[in-house]
């Protein structure tokens, strides 16, 4: 598991920051899905900060082991294809600072 991205977490519930990979260095925010009217649609939207494109989307998710709450991703574009992660906490003691961590294919 790699880190891809790191974020900050704000008081709306938006999360701001840089995914990072290889080949892609890009500013992004993670927003409430406002609109969400089904339980099939994403809990958060993925935009670019530089241009406001949608990357991607986030579901909450609850682990089966620990019952524990956290936010699972999907981000895709050509540059990189799909990537899928978890939004878990950054190491340390802040609790406004967030991870996505790369979940490769089996």
């Amino acid at each position: 598991m790699a880190t891809i991205a790191n974020l900050t977490a704000k008081s709306d519930g938006t999360m701001d920051g840089t995914l990072t990979t290889l080949n892609v260095t890009a500013p992004i925010s993670i927003i409430p899905n406002a609109r969400k009217a089904k339980d099939s649609e994403p809990d958060f939207r993925v935009v670019s900060r530089k241009n406001g494109f949608e990357l991607g989307a986030g579901w909450n998710r609850f682990s089966q082991n620990t019952g524990a709450e956290y936010v699972s991703v999907s981000l895709s574009a050509p540059e990189f294809g799909t990537i899928y992660g978890n939004i878990a906490n950054a190491p340390g003691d802040d609790p406004s600072k967030k991870v996505i961590i790369w979940n490769p294919p089996a």
